[in-house]
């Protein structure tokens, strides 16, 4: 790689990431004293494999990815299909387990079918930008991303697989799909929503909804979880409670507080000023990624950093407003922050990529 490339990467959104892991890496020592700080000990292991992951991918050229990314599109496809076999871990079969670890595929698929996805768009538009607006082609665009999906909803995983569509909404704005379809796809999502409630959607997919429009309706079944989060929440103040010191995350009543829950352990325990520097930074993060898809140098790199970008975008607002009560619980984890090994390597392999696209920008070519 050359010295132009390096010096023009954004090196602030490592920057951002890693001070993101510090924090939540900090808040797994205090959530996992009783467990004997298994889950602390294994999150900082999985921060310098993904550290590693990351370089990797950085020094991967981004084209080079997209060209052989059928082939690991078709990859994961297999792994998504293979763990629908496992043993059910909560409910859902979402995880291989490999001895101490697990391996959750759904996560890693989240780059490859951005890939995929660009891929297949550029061939669409290989003869002309309008040609994603042609009906025949869009509906190949679709079903690249909605296999996955449907996968993803089989395991039951319902939350990586919203991610999977704000990513492909954003990626498919993002090359010029007709404002007709924008319109007709609102409507449809207006139409179908009740629909989906009454007669798709599981009874535990239906509590969590009705959970979150009132959570007092069940106090000690399906709304405990999100009750004991706001309490958490609120009762961090200003400062916090002190790490180690927190009523409701070392009395047991946040779960699972190493994973969905995590950001209200911070919030209790390290309060409103680093709760509320956390929200600053995933703006500066995201506002970054979107920076970085409007400068690169191809409509490839552009693709793949929206993808990213609706990634990122969809875990924070999800997590964040589901511990807050302005969102169902989905079971998303927070960007860096909540434990898990899968969702830590897939988010710095993303910054990766963004580094790759940001360091091969035009502009480098007046660099010195």
């Amino acid at each position: 790689m050359r010295k132009r490339e390096l010096k023009n990467m954004e090196w602030g959104i490592l920057i951002t990431a890693i001070i993101l892991c510090i924090i939540g890496i900090v808040a797994l020592f205090s959530a996992t004293q009783e467990n004997e700080y298994d889950e602390f000990t294994k999150q900082i292991i999985w921060f310098v494999v993904s550290l590693i992951a990351m370089v990797v991918v950085m020094f991967i050229d981004y084209n080079l990815l997209v060209k052989i990314s059928p082939i690991l599109y078709g990859l994961f496809i297999i792994l998504l299909i293979a763990v629908l076999f496992t043993t059910p871990i909560n409910g859902a079969t979402s995880w291989f387990n490999i001895g101490a670890f697990s391996f959750q595929p759904g996560e890693f698929a989240k780059i490859f079918v951005i890939l995929f996805l660009t891929y297949t768009i550029l061939k669409v538009q290989h003869k002309g930008q309008e040609e994603i607006n042609r009906i025949t082609r869009l509906l190949i665009i679709l079903s690249t991303v909605g296999l996955p999906i449907i996968l993803l909803i089989m395991q039951p995983d319902y939350g990586t697989a919203l991610a999977y569509i704000i990513a492909t909404a954003l990626i498919l704005f993002s090359a010029g799909i007709d404002k007709k379809y924008i319109i007709a796809t609102i409507l449809l999502i207006a139409i179908s929503v009740p629909v989906l409630y009454n007669f798709v959607l599981p009874e535990h997919a239906k509590a969590r909804i009705d959970v979150f429009l009132n959570p007092e309706s069940d106090p000690r079944g399906a709304g405990y979880n999100i009750i004991q989060s706001k309490i958490a929440i609120g009762s961090g103040g200003l400062t916090g409670m002190g790490l180690l010191k927190g009523n409701q995350t070392q009395l047991g009543f946040l779960y699972p507080k190493s994973t969905d829950f995590i950001y209200s352990v911070i919030g209790e325990e390290m309060g409103f000023i680093v709760a509320g520097g956390i929200i600053l930074l995933y703006v500066y993060l995201i506002t970054k990624c979107i920076y970085i898809a409007k400068t690169s140098k191809d409509k490839a790199g552009s693709l793949i950093a929206i993808g990213i970008t609706g990634i990122f975008l969809f875990h924070v607002l999800e997590n964040i407003g589901m511990v807050m009560g302005l969102l169902p619980i989905t079971g998303v984890p927070l960007p860096f922050i909540s434990y898990g090994g899968s969702s830590l390597i897939t988010n710095f392999m993303c910054i990766g990529l963004l580094l790759n696209i940001s360091g091969k920008r035009r502009k480098t070519i007046f660099v010195q």
